[in-house]
């Protein structure tokens, strides 16, 4: 088996040519602020299950002034379908809140300061950093989480807040910084079609001859 670093290079290559368009499918946004708040209501729901509520959403709350004082049981029922409302309610007012005390109403730029924001936490910060802002930045959700111990680029465990933690440091060691979002979303696409919580497909799996996990279980490490 390769090395890690190799591994990754060739998962990139195999995966490009499989997903060419890694965007596909995801988050619908036209400002960093609309970015963010579809990033949280994305949170134990389905992108396209967001985008379905964000397409009226962001008409009637444009800005981040407009979240910001918001009618909180109006917008709880607005949201209402892409669960956990009400606490999805209260990050993205308190965020939204903080966007305007803190940052004169401008999303910020950095790491340190989006997630000093209430309700943003490094997931959702790197989402916006890059995707909204071109910056390198690996997103882990729960596909990334997933595949890359599948792969073991990681040996944290699929969790805990820490173990996203430590396979965001983990990935960043072995992968390209300029590929860092790409990876993500590549990772993304993978776990969506095949390599799926339950009863991952192997046999169609592009990148089996790279994965540790997938050999062993079918026998072929």
């Amino acid at each position: 088996m390769p090395s890690d670093k190799e591994r990754v290079k060739e998962i990139i290559r195999i995966l490009r040519e499989e997903y060419p368009d890694p965007q596909k499918g995801m988050l619908n946004y036209t400002t960093p602020f609309e970015l963010l708040i579809a990033t949280i209501l994305a949170a134990q729901c389905t992108d396209a299950k967001v985008n379905l509520v964000t397409k009226t959403l962001f008409k009637k709350y444009p800005t981040p002034a407009s979240f910001a004082k918001a009618d909180q049981r109006e917008l709880e029922q607005e949201i209402r379908s892409t669960g956990f409302f009400r606490q999805k309610t209260r990050s993205i007012m308190e965020a939204a809140q903080d966007i305007m005390n803190e940052f004169g109403g401008e999303i910020p730029h950095t790491m340190e300061e989006l997630t000093t924001l209430r309700g943003v936490g490094r997931k959702t910060a790197n989402v916006v950093l890059g995707k909204a802002f071109g910056q390198p930045a690996i997103i882990v959700d729960t596909h990334v989480l997933r595949i890359a111990g599948r792969l073991h680029l990681t040996d944290a465990k699929n969790s805990e807040k820490k173990d996203a933690d430590k396979v965001e440091q983990d990935l960043m060691r072995v992968v390209p910084r300029e590929n860092w979002t790409l990876f993500s979303d590549l990772l993304i696409q993978l776990g969506r079609s095949i390599c799926t919580a339950r009863n991952p497909k192997h046999d169609i799996c592009p990148i089996l001859p790279l994965c540790p996990t997938g050999l062993a279980e079918l026998d072929l490490g």
